[in-house]
């Protein structure tokens, strides 16, 4: 018997000694998630015997890391202090980096780095966001994202790898891999393969919509990736907000019992989305599979009574309860938080330390995709007199995207962070300019860098076409402007595009010398530069089909090409180089 198995029959042996001394009130505890800052207070954590914590969106545990492992102790403290002892489990998204925590290092989005599709750099970059994660007072992450998406209207295509499903599957297996270590070793934090599923193709882009595939469908392009994650080890997957042809994900008892939890024979927790007790059918949602519910925002004692009160009469069966701690407990015993349930203090320095940083910014010159080079005006030569133009250029928030620092995002920057124009003026042997509207006097300029894209967005919000945003398929008439100045000007322009996904920039490509998709590059803008300048090549690769037209969106899966039925401007895989 070889020592994996024996350990997993060690720990199947405590989790059923646990199991049998608990009461319904403890085992519901165990299947309670809530936010520390707003839904509870200390007292009900002794009182309901919660089993884990999410922090998200809202006041912050503490002004530095000590202080949110310090606040994160004290919660520790009261759990410990229950008749059994269940330590919790501290949950937070980490979708590309501890994002979360200002100074913490952040990478590019998942969508450059399906770009940049290098599955080591995505193992080493989900290793960093978990030591980070762990060094805030973390042992649970909600990532990664593996959705697929089918329409860029959708506002969460940047949390996704790529179009593909052999580029995501690869990916998600890596970063699972990244996050909790090597199958067969007790990893010291749990990851999160998220949203299952069909999230990233419902119909039309909407965030949360019904998505319409068969089965054949949705065994075939979506679950693969799901299968990589499970036989990666994967702690825990996270329920989708969307519909399954009209059932709610999150009551989809055949597709997250029988197939996540059969079929694929996934051992661990299925945790809900935000709130989704109460909008997705209260004790279906239990029945269906979902071991863990977030009990957010007025949830939490409407759950906890709705779960018992379902169990007392025969609405849920004690099996299905049973079923659902056991995997919570193995997940706790498996990081070891029984030992060990308090953060370590001396993971702290490590918060965005230069060594982390340093894969941050290759990743982001991976993920670099040329898509225009006329008369090779790139790489750049280092005494080019330039301009960088554009908001963009200077700002870390509006260079990294939604899920940075807030929910939202942030449109100023934050520490650590070193902007694009930081990286030009890094690597230049010149003086660069800066032109934040494109009023400068720029007349002794030879070459225009001008930074245009997507002000920073999340779920719902970013959606295209939404009734929450004002988010379109095209560049705002501010940025065209940038363009048509520096154009009629005749200086030769490069435009470097920060977006979350594929833009209809047809016009901005013909107008432009050369042009480059940065994607949401992260905290490391001056990542971009290195690879302008020529001290690196490019070597990322579109992980979607560009659109020609505002047209190609209407459809139902709007400029996702595999059923060939748009012709793209540039196809999935396309992206230039110096060396050809």
């Amino acid at each position: 018997m070889n020592k994996e198995i024996k350990t997993d029959l060690a720990i199947d042996q405590k989790v059923e000694s646990l199991l049998a001394q608990m009461t319904l009130e403890e085992k519901i505890g165990q299947m309670t998630q809530v936010r520390h800052f707003d839904d509870i207070t200390p007292e009900d954590i002794n009182t309901h015997f919660i089993g884990s914590i999410i922090h998200t969106q809202g006041p912050t545990p503490g002004e530095n890391a000590a202080g949110w492992q310090d606040k994160f102790v004290q919660l520790q403290k009261i759990a410990l202090s229950t008749r059994l002892a269940i330590p919790m489990l501290f949950g937070v998204d980490a979708v590309h980096g501890q994002n979360t925590y200002a100074g913490a290092t952040i990478f590019p989005h998942n969508i450059g780095l399906g770009a940049a599709g290098n599955a080591k750099l995505v193992e080493r970059a989900a290793s960093i966001t978990a030591l980070e994660a762990r060094a805030t007072g973390f042992n649970w992450v909600f990532s990664p994202c593996v959705a697929i998406p089918y329409n860029e209207k959708w506002g969460r295509v940047y949390e996704a790898f790529s179009e593909s499903t052999e580029i995501t599957t690869t990916l998600a297996q890596a970063s699972v891999l990244g996050h909790q270590g090597p199958v067969g070793q007790s990893p010291a934090l749990i990851a999160t393969a998220k949203h299952f599923i069909g999230d990233g193709s419902t119909d039309f882009g909407v965030e949360g919509g019904n998505t319409t595939l068969s089965e054949e469908e949705v065994f075939e392009r979506l679950l693969p990736p799901y299968r990589a994650a499970v036989e990666a080890g994967v702690g825990s997957v996270m329920a989708s907000f969307n519909s399954l042809n009209g059932v709610p994900m999150h009551a989809h008892r055949k597709m997250i019992t029988d197939v996540l939890k059969g079929q694929l024979k996934f051992d661990g927790i299925v945790v809900s989305d935000w709130k989704a007790y109460s909008r997705f059918g209260g004790n279906d949602v239990i029945n269906a599979g979902v071991d863990v519910v977030m009990a957010v925002e007025g949830d939490f004692h409407m759950y906890v009574e709705g779960v018992r009160n379902g169990v007392l009469s025969g609405e849920i069966s004690q099996e299905r309860i049973d079923d659902a701690v056991r995997r919570v407990l193995k997940q706790k015993f498996r990081i070891g938080l029984f030992d060990n349930p308090f953060p370590e203090a001396t993971l702290i320095p490590k918060i965005g330390m230069q060594a982390h940083r340093t894969v941050a910014r290759q990743a982001v010159r991976e993920s670099l995709v040329l898509l225009k080079n006329e008369d090779n005006l790139l790489p750049l030569k280092k005494d080019a007199r330039i301009v960088v133009v554009g908001e963009f250029g200077n700002n870390s928030g509006l260079q990294s995207g939604g899920w940075t620092v807030n929910w939202q995002g942030m449109t100023e920057n934050y520490a650590g962070a070193t902007t694009i124009l930081d990286g030009f003026r890094k690597f230049s042997g010149q003086e660069v300019l800066y032109d934040p509207d494109g009023a400068a006097n720029t007349d002794d300029v030879e070459i225009a860098v001008i930074v245009v894209g997507e002000t920073p967005y999340a779920e719902f919000m970013g959606d295209i076409g939404g009734v929450m945003n004002n988010y379109q398929h095209t560049l705002t008439e501010e940025h065209q402007r940038l363009i048509d100045t520096y154009h009629a000007k005749g200086i030769k322009t490069i435009v470097v595009l920060i977006s979350g996904r594929p833009l209809v920039v047809t016009k901005q490509l013909e107008q432009a010398d050369a042009f480059v998709a940065a994607w949401f590059p992260g905290s490391e803008g001056d990542g971009i530069a290195e690879v302008l300048y020529g001290d690196y090549d490019f070597k990322g690769k579109l992980p979607h089909s560009w659109p020609k037209s505002e047209e190609d969106y209407q459809g139902k899966y709007g400029p996702n090409f595999w059923d060939g039925s748009i012709e793209p401007l540039f196809p999935l895989g396309f992206g230039m180089s110096y060396e050809k």
